[in-house]
């Protein structure tokens, strides 16, 4: 069964429900014939995944402003969200198939699943899936570093392209060999998660320093300030800072 939404509920009900499992929203009226065809269909369509994704019904002459919001002009209308955002859509009715195939393609993959898990060995799996995939990658190699294996962390996180944070652990694996003094301590207060810490100092160590290490300086802020998140409020200051640092 869909759970029937309205602008008091959207926000509880599909914008902060899609950061936990995807929600597709149908945009319907109880006039549209249409919307009386897809109904049972999306609904079906749903029920084969009860754990993975919800489905969300909103009438849009109850609920005008986000109709507005939406940028609905044709119903039904079916938007899947997923962290808040709308990641896939159609309009009008469509046939059993292609609407299996709209609620399959919001499903985690086998490797989300065994990223999900957590352990070790659904870690490996999931790599050998879908090889270089950051989120696993970045979880074992945090693994095997923390019982010393840092050549093996190494080389996964290397095979690993465009991950900010990925990058920023390699290089703080190769900085810690033979890090000393303030940049040792900014190292550690990353590894800690006193984040805040560590990029002050690293900052520091970074303005102060003209040899290689530079580089690896610059990827192990940039990859803390990944973890920070980009919308922290003191990242905007952190990325001025690394650029007065840098030039």
């Amino acid at each position: 069964m869909a759970v029937e939404v309205t602008e008091a509920t959207f926000e509880a009900e599909v914008i902060a429900r899609s950061r936990e499992v995807p929600v597709v929203v149908d945009f319907w009226a109880d006039w549209c014939g249409p919307c009386r065809v897809l109904a049972p269909v999306l609904e079906k369509a749903a029920a084969a995944h009860p754990e993975d994704v919800v489905l969300a019904k909103l009438d849009v002459d109850a609920n005008p402003a986000l109709s507005a919001r939406y940028g609905i002009q044709g119903i039904p209308a079916v938007k899947a969200f997923r962290d808040g955002e709308v990641v896939n859509e159609f309009v009008g009715a469509q046939p059993p198939a292609a609407v299996d195939a709209f609620i399959e393609s919001l499903l985690p993959s086998p490797a989300e699943v065994l990223v999900g898990t957590g352990d070790e060995e659904s870690l490996r799996q999931a790599l050998e899936l879908e090889p270089g995939r950051a989120d696993a990658a970045l979880t074992l190699a945090q693994m095997l570093r923390e019982r010393g294996e840092e050549d093996e962390a190494l080389s996964l996180l290397e095979q690993v392209s465009g991950d900010f944070e990925a990058e920023g652990l390699a290089a703080r694996i190769r900085l810690a060999r033979d890090a000393d003094g303030e940049l040792r301590t900014g190292l550690a207060a990353i590894d800690e998660g006193r984040l805040e810490q560590g990029i002050d100092t690293l900052l520091e160590v970074l303005a102060a320093s003209e040899d290689g290490r530079r580089e690896e300086i610059r990827k192990a802020v940039v990859g803390a300030l990944a973890e920070l998140g980009q919308d922290d409020p003191r990242a905007r200051e952190y990325r001025r800072r690394l650029a007065a640092a840098l030039y």
